[in-house]
């Protein structure tokens, strides 16, 4: 996890990855299935940190692309979800 900031009422998980082609995928599917464990795990020690807070939370992903002098970011907000394991 890269960033933690705050979207109105929503703490947000953010992962930026940036890639300079798309010879191995797009930037947002280097965020496998453990890496999403691992952000999630992050994020609930961060919760805990705050004291277990009754508050909105979600996970995004930045991507980043840099081609020459061009560089793109976008956002994919609601990336992925808490995965199974961590869920009540």
């Amino acid at each position: 996890m890269d960033i933690v900031c705050r979207d109105r009422d929503t703490l947000v998980f953010v992962e930026v990855k940036t890639r300079t082609s798309d010879a191995f995928g797009a930037p947002a599917e280097a965020v496998t299935p453990s890496k999403q464990r691992l952000i999630a795990r992050g994020a609930l020690a961060w919760l805990r940190l705050l004291g277990n807070p009754d508050i909105y939370y979600r996970f995004d992903i930045v991507e980043i692309r840099v081609t020459g002098k061009k560089t793109e970011a976008g956002v994919i907000r609601n990336a992925f979800t808490l995965p199974e394991p961590y869920r009540d």
